[in-house]
């Protein structure tokens, strides 16, 4: 299987040290090269550019700036050029997503997702002695503020209830080192809460280990003989 590789950041150099064969990297400006996979891991302005492309060309699109499709335009564009692939969205740095996508089959009433993490790791702006809430609204709102730190939200929206009545809160907490997710979902199967505390890469705070570990895993389930 051929993939290519949108972005040399932190998520693409762990994907790099995983992946065999390795995949083709695209910097921007690049052409975009007739692979099996296209996996975006380089930002809003990089799924913009290559993915519209990479779907017309018939290569599966993996997209991690899932916050992007915040944008109507884009978002819109993007299921027009999946004709002959698949647009490929990892559940991320959160746990349930199998589960909300499940229950939105039955209905949803409400969908509530916390975030809480090291300021360091949402604003440089952030205070660094007291816990602070940097943010309260729905998922397209957060997805647009906090671009490189609201990609969870977006994925909930997206397989939930959608962006405008996904509600987010966002919580600067110094006296943590790990990103605390939390999820709480009310519908016609019941209700579920989920908490994950999630690490990030050594390479960069605002990234989540596990994160790179659901978009290699998504990549690995293309080719294997059991899908989980």
């Amino acid at each position: 299987m051929k993939v290519a590789l949108t972005g040399g950041g932190a998520i693409g150099s762990w994907l790099l040290q995983r992946l065999d064969p390795k995949p083709h990297i695209v910097r921007r400006g690049d052409s975009l090269p007739n692979t099996d996979v296209v996996v975006e891991a380089a930002g809003h302005e990089a799924l913009a550019e290559y993915g519209v492309a990479a779907l017309k060309q018939g290569s599966d699109l993996v997209i991690v700036s899932i916050g992007a499709l915040a944008h109507d335009a884009l978002w819109t564009e993007l299921q027009a050029a999946a004709k002959r692939s698949r647009i490929i969205l990892p559940a991320g740095a959160v746990a349930g997503i199998d589960a909300l996508s499940a229950a939105r089959r039955g209905g949803l009433d409400e969908v509530h997702y916390s975030a809480r993490k090291p300021p360091g790791s949402l604003s440089d702006a952030c205070p660094t002695d007291r816990e602070t809430v940097v943010f309260e609204g729905n998922a397209r709102e957060a997805a647009l503020k906090f671009p490189k730190n609201a990609n969870v939200a977006a994925t909930i929206a997206l397989a939930a209830i959608g962006f405008d009545a996904t509600r987010v809160r966002i919580v600067a907490d110094p006296t943590i080192s790990e990103n605390i997710h939390e999820l709480e979902v009310r519908g016609t199967f019941g209700s579920f809460k989920m908490s994950i505390a999630g690490h990030p890469l050594p390479s960069n705070p605002k990234t989540s280990r596990l994160s790179a570990m659901s978009i290699l895993r998504c990549i690995e389930n293309r080719t294997s003989a059991i899908v989980i």
